[in-house]
């Protein structure tokens, strides 16, 4: 099952960046299937370190890419994506520390960061750049 579905609404009409997004949720759907199985729990650690990984190199092309077309939102954006990396630190530094962590939460939070930041930034984004 997946936790988020592609859907074109969420495309920027930039290519690299649409292929990206695309990418993602691919990653972050089959995160998502690997930590709900039994035993999963023991995969965390790994998967927030790669989705972390890819979400920052991909947050960095999207920021150059504004930098680039002088976007007037670009700052607004950019703390939309500051917010979603420290999240996914926080969720981290709770896993290492053998504090609470769920697998549920986690999902809920990518399922509606992605979401969200796809219809609403990134939309502007495609808007603007069009």
């Amino acid at each position: 099952m997946s936790l988020i579905e592609w859907d074109d609404k969420y495309s920027v009409g930039v290519a690299a960046v649409d292929h990206e997004h695309r990418e993602l949720i691919g990653l972050v759907n089959e995160a998502h299937n690997r930590l709900m199985r039994p035993g999963g729990e023991e995969a965390v650690m790994d998967f927030l370190g790669e989705i972390f990984a890819r979400i920052s190199a991909h947050f960095a092309l999207e920021e150059q890419i504004m930098r680039a077309r002088n976007y007037d939102q670009y700052d607004t954006h950019k703390a939309d994506h500051e917010r979603l990396l420290e999240e996914i630190r926080d969720m981290m530094d709770d896993y290492e520390d053998g504090e609470s962590f769920s697998e549920e939460l986690l999902a809920q939070q990518l399922q509606a960061w992605f979401a969200g930041h796809f219809r609403s930034h990134d939309a502007w984004l495609h808007r603007r750049l069009d």
